[in-house]
């Protein structure tokens, strides 16, 4: 499904100086039709009560979702991805340790993709799930 040739040295490469580097999100494996990376529960993704915080993992969500579109578009030259609608909902907490994002295509559209997003700790329990709504819009 993916238009764009990619790996994960490269994957990775997109989050420099950008929110993905300053929470530590790494892309950690790629498949026919998904993508997975992670990101530490720590000191830069928890809030005071030191639980994750909703807007790391949404930051989490929609990075994936981005990605996983920009690679769906044929000609980067000309459109881009820019993420329109997410929501999510926060199933449990995480205090430790790593969570993993799974980012799978709803639809995959000309001009509008729909992503679903699960949000996993280390032991596989699910601590978000999420839904992003891109466009797919002319670079000018």
């Amino acid at each position: 499904m993916w238009k764009q040739p990619t790996n994960l040295s490269y994957l990775n490469s997109l989050n420099a100086n950008t929110l993905g580097e300053n929470l530590g999100i790494q892309f950690t494996e790629i498949g026919a039709d998904f993508l997975v990376a992670k990101m530490p529960v720590d000191n830069r993704t928890v809030q005071p009560y030191r639980l994750l915080h909703g807007g790391a993992s949404v930051a989490l969500a929609e990075t994936l979702g981005s990605v996983a579109s920009t690679l769906c578009i044929e000609d980067l030259d000309k459109k881009m991805a820019v993420g329109v609608e997410i929501n999510a909902n926060h199933l449990r907490p995480a205090t430790r340790g790593f969570v993993f994002g799974k980012v799978t295509p709803i639809r995959v559209g000309r001009s509008m993709h729909v992503w679903n997003i699960e949000i996993s700790d280390e032991k596989g329990k699910m601590v978000c799930v999420s839904r992003l709504t891109v466009a797919v819009v002319d670079k000018s």
